[in-house]
């Protein structure tokens, strides 16, 4: 079975970083990709007309090939530590709008299809997530 532990949410101010951290234990083989996905806090998507529902934000394959929503382009990197099983989200330039709960999951799809996955509600495996609030 596998388990997914987030770290590193935290309070930032805009403009600031944060990296978070994901624990991973257990086979992981079948997933195609591994990923962030967002979702903001239900008093904000409350206030939102359009939509602010689960959002797939970044992902990454066995072979370290990565791919990002345009929300996130530029800004926030992915990458995995083998050695350590850990999946880090490196986020810079951080905006109020990122303000969100975020989770790491792992998905079946390969990479060109893991920011779908990551943004539905089908996964092998996905963490409790940890929260990212960011101040303007």
């Amino acid at each position: 079975q596998v388990r997914l532990v987030e770290s590193g949410g935290g309070a930032v101010q805009a403009g600031g970083s944060l990296r978070l951290s994901c624990a991973v234990s257990g086979d992981t083989s079948k997933s195609g990709s591994m990923g962030w996905f967002r979702q903001a806090p239900e008093k904000e998507r409350e206030a939102i007309a359009v939509g602010n529902e689960r959002e797939g934000i970044a992902a990454i394959d066995s072979g370290g090939s990565t791919s990002y929503a345009n929300s996130v382009k530029g800004r926030f990197t992915i990458s995995k530590d083998n050695a350590k099983n850990t999946l880090h989200l490196e986020m810079n330039s951080l905006k109020p709008e990122d303000t969100a709960m975020y989770y790491c999951a792992a998905v079946r799809p390969p990479l060109w299809a893991a920011l779908t996955a990551l943004g539905g509600n089908v996964f092998d495996a996905r963490g409790q997530g940890t929260l990212v609030t960011v101040s303007s």
